[in-house]
């Protein structure tokens, strides 16, 4: 059972530091050498019509294949693959992992109803785009998801937490209820995130990080 933690003792917690992980879906021991610098939404009594509603977010397991509704729109998303491509080159080397990245977060940000941007500025500060971060209080992967959601709105296998797509989709279904539930304001919806609503640190890296993923062109965002 996950319990509460409370945003003085996630802040206290999270330091930079080594730590040994034992990944249990493949057996595999894995050195990182910090853990994930944020990450830790507290668990709250849902309604039954959000817990069902939120599942009903997650399940859909479809291809993130993105559709356009006109080649203008096209265009757009590719000359954006292109340019967060080069920019993602540092940390993502790897040519397919990375295109296969982007086209999930395009795909998974646009289909809550998120910028895009946001969403990854939220993934660097979060995890820097490590696919197996663990955060010091368990959040997990991309968008440190914590393990307690897989239960309340998932199957229950906090393992799958890792599958890029699975923890992409939670993270935006996750932050598109928090910035709801905040009636979208920005600031109190990334605090929620992370577990420390109304406190300016955590909303205001993100915000930092954003802008690196601004487009020279407005009309990509």
């Amino acid at each position: 059972m996950t319990l509460p933690v409370s945003p003085t003792s996630i802040s206290a917690q999270i330091s930079r530091r080594k730590c040994l992980i034992r990944l249990s879906s493949g057996g595999m021991l894995l050195l990182f050498s910090e853990y994930a610098s944020a990450g830790g939404q507290l668990e709250e009594p849902l309604m039954d019509s959000v817990r069902t509603a939120l599942g009903s977010a997650i399940a859909n397991h479809a291809p993130p294949v993105p559709e356009f509704k006109d080649s203008e729109s096209k265009i757009a998303y590719l000359r954006w693959m292109g340019a967060m491509s080069e920019r993602l080159k540092k940390k993502m080397p790897e040519l397919q992992i990375r295109q296969e990245f982007l086209q999930t977060v395009w795909y998974e940000s646009k289909r809550a109803g998120l910028d895009v941007t946001l969403v990854m500025g939220l993934i660097q500060v979060e995890s820097n785009f490590r696919k197996f971060a663990v955060s010091s209080v368990g959040a997990r992967g991309y968008m440190q998801v914590m393990p307690f959601w897989t239960r309340v709105i998932g199957d229950g296998d906090p393992g799958k937490l890792f599958h890029m797509q699975t923890n992409l989709r939670f993270g935006c279904v996750i932050l598109r209820h928090y910035l709801d539930r905040e009636r979208g304001d920005n600031f109190l919806g990334l605090g929620r995130y992370n577990g420390s609503r109304g406190r300016a640190p955590y909303p205001e890296a993100v915000f930092a990080a954003q802008r690196s993923w601004l487009p020279g062109d407005r009309a990509l965002g």
